[in-house]
């Protein structure tokens, strides 16, 4: 059950992440790891909620992922009260921790607007299963059981809670 809370609440999360970050070209997030080693997502994600905040063309335009990694979090801590709970050079990397991008996209989610759509939920669900899990997150998931059902139950109640899903009117 811890399994399938997880899932529902990934999935949720990532639907909100795509639908947040759909008028942004150069970002495709598929999954909570490497979608975000670049620095795009975190800072796209930013933007689509807050654009006054900063301008999306120099982001892009910084040479480095561990510069726009760098970028995302300082200006959700200075704007939103997020502290920087990730090191741009552990992200930065072929594959980030699952863990860690879940916990620091949940502080997004949890003061950012939270609407997701029952087509982004679906457009999720039509993502091939190797984007949104691949082999190292699986046997992940079996070596740390324990403590991803207490990031599930944490998910679970942070994120579906508060959740508006607009249903299609028949």
């Amino acid at each position: 059950m811890a399994g399938l809370q997880q899932t529902n609440s990934e999935m949720i999360l990532l639907s909100w992440v795509r639908q947040s970050t759909r008028n942004y070209p150069q970002v495709n997030v598929t999954n909570f790891t490497t979608s975000w080693s670049d620095g795009l997502a975190f800072n796209a994600l930013l933007h689509s909620h807050k654009p006054d905040l900063f301008d999306w063309n120099t982001v892009v335009s910084q040479q480095s992922p561990v510069q726009r990694l760098d970028h995302a979090f300082n200006v959700a801590r200075q704007h939103l009260g997020i502290e920087k709970l990730l090191d741009p050079e552990d992200v930065a990397t072929a594959c980030p921790d699952k863990k860690s991008i879940l916990m620091y996209v949940t502080s997004l989610f949890q003061v950012l607007p939270q609407q997701v759509t029952m087509e982004a939920i679906r457009e999720v669900e039509m993502l091939p299963r190797h984007s949104r899990v691949t082999r190292e997150e699986h046997i992940e998931v079996h070596e740390q059981h324990f403590s991803q059902e207490v990031s599930s139950n944490f998910l679970l109640s942070s994120c579906c809670s508060k959740v508006v899903v607009s249903l299609p009117t028949l």
